[in-house]
């Protein structure tokens, strides 16, 4: 089994209160979920209007097929006007 895993921590540009950070969010993560079928939350920085970290996983029998599916995830994010990414975090685990 293959378990690969995506953090990213972003910056939220023009977010006034938590209620914008969470209506980005909310829609960034489910497009996520529903199209690359992965595992994502919020993970840190739950607090703060324009900052997030998000953690992703996919797991699969596949190390390249994973690490695909991850990658797709975070064009979605690069490609989100009102989301800027500042670091990145990934890792592959094998069991």
């Amino acid at each position: 089994m293959i378990v690969a895993s995506l953090e990213m921590n972003l910056r939220l540009e023009g977010c006034e209160s938590l209620k914008d950070k969470r209506r980005i969010l909310r829609s960034l993560l489910d497009k996520a979920r529903n199209q690359f079928h992965v595992s994502i939350a919020e993970v840190d920085d739950q607090e703060l209007w324009q900052n997030a970290c998000i953690g992703a996983a996919c797991v699969s029998n596949n190390a390249v097929h994973a690490k695909s599916v991850l990658q797709q995830v975070l064009e979605l994010f690069e490609t989100t006007p009102a989301v800027q990414i500042e670091g990145i975090s990934e890792e592959v685990y094998r069991s």
